[in-house]
């Protein structure tokens, strides 16, 4: 549920043959979820090995998140197996409490999302899934979302500071980022 910068954004991120990045940050417009709304893949490198990247992405529990620009306020609030409830403020959306389910999959790798009070959030649907893969470079992080809001086609297609492209790349920028500064966090293997 995170990544962000600018990158070149033309006619080639409409459709996931043609993607455009900088920095080996990729956003593609994929087909949307049948209900309607838009729809996006976002690929990224970490320079961490998949563990400690692994590490970093179910770190629910934690104070960083709020050191995005993006987010105001981020609260765990339950773990019942391999379900995690988190609670975050944006400072892009509507002034109320978006509250997110996450379910772990450690095997594979992969958390799948849903909002669970669209809404309250204002919107009709928001899931997907963030999928961890081990690349030589570190780790390939892999989001896709579905999502439907009014104004959801004019975010996903404005193309400066404020729309989706901006919101992606500075998230992935930020992540990499981040996950470099916190990296002894979790380099420990008996650590979370």
């Amino acid at each position: 549920m995170f990544c962000f910068l600018p990158i070149s954004y033309s006619a080639a991120t409409k459709n996931e043959q043609n993607p455009s990045g900088i920095d080996g940050i990729y956003i593609y417009q994929i087909t949307p979820d049948r209900r309607g709304g838009k729809a996006y893949k976002l690929v990224y490198l970490v320079n961490a090995q998949i563990d400690v990247a692994w590490r970093f992405k179910t770190d629910f529990d934690n104070n960083f998140l709020v050191e995005n620009k993006y987010i105001q306020v981020h609260h765990f609030v339950a773990q019942n197996g391999n379900k995690v409830i988190t609670e975050d403020k944006y400072t892009n959306g509507p002034d109320v409490v978006f509250r997110w389910q996450t379910t772990i999959f450690p095997q594979a790798k992969r958390l799948e999302f849903v909002l669970l009070n669209p809404e309250q959030c204002r919107q009709k649907f928001h899931y997907g899934f963030i999928q961890l893969k081990s690349v030589p470079e570190g780790t390939q992080v892999t989001q896709v979302a579905y999502f439907d809001f009014l104004g959801s086609s004019l975010w996903a297609n404005y193309p400066w500071g404020g729309g989706m492209k901006d919101f992606l790349s500075y998230t992935a920028h930020w992540e990499q980022k981040t996950i470099l500064h916190l990296k002894n966090r979790y380099h420990d293997k008996h650590s979370k």
